[in-house]
């Protein structure tokens, strides 16, 4: 069977209450998954998984815009700026969840979605469009709070699906773990054929954060 493409966008809050320890290791931790998301990639040779990256902070722009085959991606460190517009950034979003630009034969598309904070713009207007998107109703879906000031019930809804949760990342092990597990899971569940209608649900496998001891250098 011929490769069919999984498009994998990691969608980045870099607004200023990034600053500091949260972006440095969100890019720590997508540099350190990738070799992680080749490996699932190689298990899965039926798909060809291809990454790039949104950022949003008071614009939505993209950081790799065009899609790049998981064997040929090198990550490059995001910076923060501004407020949070996720509605823009899932507006941009939306706009790539069509046919085209995607190809009819695609495998699941994949939106991980990370947050520290409160939405600045109509974020449900974003979502609807994506919701919209044949392609948008059937991605699996992330999304991961860092810290406690993380808006969950934006990146709930977001999810779409009352059995999914949002990964907790309140250190930097734990954003770590998450971004590492939400990587490879993801990878794994959209590599598998489309089957059903377009609202088939995806089962997220079991996750539990590392638990906080005394040996975290930080708490968010």
């Amino acid at each position: 069977m011929a490769n069919r493409p999984v498009h994998f966008i990691w969608l980045l809050d870099c607004s200023y209450s990034m600053l500091g320890e949260k972006i440095g290791q969100l890019n720590y931790a997508i540099r350190e998954a990738v070799p992680e998301m080749r490996a699932v990639a190689d298990d899965n040779p039926a798909a060809q998984l291809l990454l790039r990256t949104l950022t949003f902070s008071t614009t939505a722009q993209w950081h790799h815009k065009d899609p790049v085959p998981v064997d040929d991606f090198v990550w490059q460190d995001v910076q923060v700026d501004g407020t949070t517009n996720l509605g823009e950034a899932l507006h941009v979003v939306a706009a790539e969840l069509r046919t085209p630009p995607m190809p009819q034969r695609a495998l699941k598309p994949v939106l991980a979605l990370v947050s520290d904070g409160v939405p600045t713009d109509d974020w449900k207007a974003g979502l609807k469009a994506i919701d919209e998107t044949p392609w948008g109703r059937k991605a699996v879906r992330m999304a991961i709070a860092i810290g406690t000031d993380a808006d969950r019930s934006v990146l709930q809804e977001f999810l779409g699906n009352p059995e999914l949760q949002p990964l907790d990342a309140n250190s930097p092990k734990q954003l770590a773990a998450a971004i590492r597990w939400a990587s490879t899971a993801a990878v794994k569940a959209a590599s598998q054929p489309v089957a059903g209608s377009a609202t088939t649900k995806v089962t997220q496998p079991p996750y539990a954060p590392p638990v906080l001891d005394d040996d975290d250098d930080d708490v968010w």
